[in-house]
């Protein structure tokens, strides 16, 4: 697995250090583009960092946590070429690995805890694409 791309705003700070922790524990390489500490800052800045990273393939894939994992996902998705998932449960990470071959994964911090948020990103990283004709159709779609 290549570098992963790891940032967050204010509101997602804490749980990105334990997300920090899992990756440093699984030996996986990351890059952290901030926030580096609570001070209220906008998400918007964070997200394209990561983004850009993900899109000029600096990074493999990117995780993005801000309050709710929404805003931050809809800014993340504005840089051409990268495919942002909200995901709050396993399965929606699997599958959008599976399915939408996403490159970043968003959580909100104030929506889920640290243990799922672990085992999200465990699937997120962990979860081939299918390579099925299907989704590689309806992803060229979305990328026209």
């Amino acid at each position: 697995m290549h570098m992963i791309a790891i940032g967050c705003d204010h509101g997602g700070y804490q749980l990105k250090q334990e997300i920090i922790k899992y990756l440093e524990e699984q030996n996986i390489a990351y890059k952290d583009y901030g926030c580096y500490d609570e001070a209220s800052v906008d998400y918007p800045v964070y997200a394209k960092k990561v983004a850009n990273a993900v899109a000029s393939k600096e990074a493999e894939k990117g995780i993005l946590i801000c309050g709710t994992g929404i805003g931050i996902s809809i800014a993340a998705n504005k840089v051409k070429g990268v495919r942002a998932a909200l995901c709050h449960d396993c399965f929606s990470a699997q599958a959008t690995r599976e399915h939408n071959d996403a490159n970043i994964v968003a959580m909100g911090a104030r929506v889920i805890g640290p243990g799922l948020a672990v085992k999200i990103v465990d699937i997120f990283l962990h979860t081939p694409f299918s390579n099925d004709e299907r989704h590689v159709r309806r992803i060229a779609q979305i990328e026209e």
